[in-house]
């Protein structure tokens, strides 16, 4: 197993400090050890979470972060375009081994060698840090899933865990409408969910440890997680504010048809047949296009899905797009459409909120959470039937311009909550009060006599 460590000027390796203020009185720097396996400036989804998370967070405390070996091109990249970041964060890459022709024929197999080798040796280098520097507070940061909390939470300082994933489970009469492989995988996930929940040793010793430092992605999450562990914790969407936004929305023209945007992977899961579906029971006279950005093995059996029910003409099927393509698609659309049957609180939604871009939903997962009747429309999701029907109606409702476009207004002012400095200011508190109490509540006084 091979290291990378960037050095901290002024901070040799191994050389303990203690926690010095910044930022005025009663805001300590504290030191902060966090796993972060997926971690990149440049890629979207799980990698871009821990990205965000690290760099918002790196105003406030010093950190070091483990993190996998096949982010480092990246992380270079942008240490050597943004110096003052090497400052405050320190990264150590570390392999995973890998089985491609596995992971080539049932892609969830790397979650194996992430388990049990990956994991175990991110402990390892984070013990022999542990033992030299001695960090003030450890949080295990991504991958989001309960089930992989891994295993600095045995190492001796307080945990942090968080935002956490994966326990709500994907309604059961959606799962006849994803085809045999989706209803196989959304039934064995409900299956194993359940289990783990229930039973896995190591995910109740994590909660335990990380009390009064848990950090759930939504609403939902938090329930269960006070259903099965009996602990309480925080709502923190795992997404935050992307870097390119609008300042204001896009008007439609009365000649234009209605851009719908679907954005996603296409696998079981993201079930863009529901989609296809509603577009069908539209009224024949309406007007509209939908762009799909995306590629994944379902591409035929979708595209077939659109000539068998006579709308392939007004889709576009765009494949997979790089980022900068996918925020100039979105800024001439007119609604995103998200299908999903599960998910947390999805990149591409809250990039559509910041794009000035309303958003039609199913009404769950971190969904539920992310759209107000001010910047979209949630539908049901309790059966296919409600969901199909339920964007069907949506959409006709987006038809209407000045009703679109009071969400659009919405979804500019709703994308400000996702701002990373919110976020950051958030975990900070979280950090002061497991690590040093006395010290969280000196900085809340601080901030109570300044306001």
């Amino acid at each position: 197993m091979t290291e990378t460590l960037l050095s901290q000027p002024g901070v040799e390796l191994g050389e303990a400090k203690q926690p010095r203020m910044a930022g005025g009185p009663g805001c300590l720097r504290l030191k902060v050890l966090i796993g972060a396996y997926a971690c990149s400036p440049t890629r979207g989804s799980e990698a871009g979470v821990g990205w965000g998370w690290v760099e918002a967070i790196s105003h406030y405390h010093d950190l070091w972060v483990l993190t996998g070996d096949h982010n480092k091109e990246q992380i270079e990249a942008e240490l050597a375009r943004r110096p003052e970041l090497k400052s405050r964060i320190q990264f150590h890459y570390i392999p995973r081994t890998r089985y491609l022709w596995a992971e080539k024929v049932w892609p969830p197999a790397y979650l194996f060698t992430y388990r049990k080798q990956w994991l175990t040796d991110m402990y390892e280098v984070g013990r022999r840090l542990h033992q030299s520097i001695g960090f003030d507070v450890i949080h295990q940061l991504t991958y989001v899933g309960f089930r992989v909390p891994g295993h600095l939470w045995r190492l001796d300082a307080p945990f942090v865990w968080g935002p956490i994933g994966g326990l709500e489970q994907t309604t059961w009469k959606l799962l006849p409408g994803l085809g045999l492989i989706g209803c196989l995988y959304f039934t064995a996930r409900n299956l194993l969910n359940d289990r783990d929940k229930r039973f896995s040793r190591d995910v109740k010793l994590a909660f335990a440890k990380a009390d009064g430092g848990i950090i759930a992605a939504t609403s939902g999450i938090q329930r269960e997680i006070n259903r099965f562990f009996h602990r309480e914790s925080v709502v923190a969407s795992e997404i935050g504010l992307p870097p390119i936004t609008r300042e204001a929305p896009v008007r439609r023209h009365p000649s234009e048809p209605l851009n719908l945007l679907w954005c996603g992977n296409l696998l079981p899961g993201k079930a863009l047949p529901f989609l296809l579906e509603a577009l069908q029971k539209l009224p024949p006279t309406m007007n509209w296009n939908l762009k799909v950005l995306g590629s994944g093995p379902l591409l035929s059996a979708w595209k077939r899905k659109a000539h068998s029910v006579g709308i392939h003409h007004r889709c576009d099927w765009l494949g997979q797009l790089p980022r900068h393509s996918v925020l100039r698609h979105m800024q001439a659309s007119h609604a995103l459409v998200i299908s999903s049957v599960y998910d947390l609180t999805s990149t591409v939604l809250v990039e559509a909120l910041a794009n000035g871009l309303p958003v039609i939903c199913p009404d769950h997962c971190g969904f539920t959470d992310a759209i107000t009747s001010e910047c979209g429309i949630k539908v049901p999701a309790s059966s296919v039937r409600d969901l199909v029907l339920g964007l069907r109606d949506a959409i006709v409702q987006m038809n209407e311009e000045s009703f679109r476009f009071r969400l659009a207004n919405g979804a500019l002012d709703r994308s400000l909550e996702y701002g990373w400095d919110r976020k950051a200011r958030s975990l900070n508190d979280i950090y002061l009060a497991k690590a040093m109490p006395s010290a969280s509540r000196m900085s809340a006084k601080s901030r109570s006599l300044k306001a």
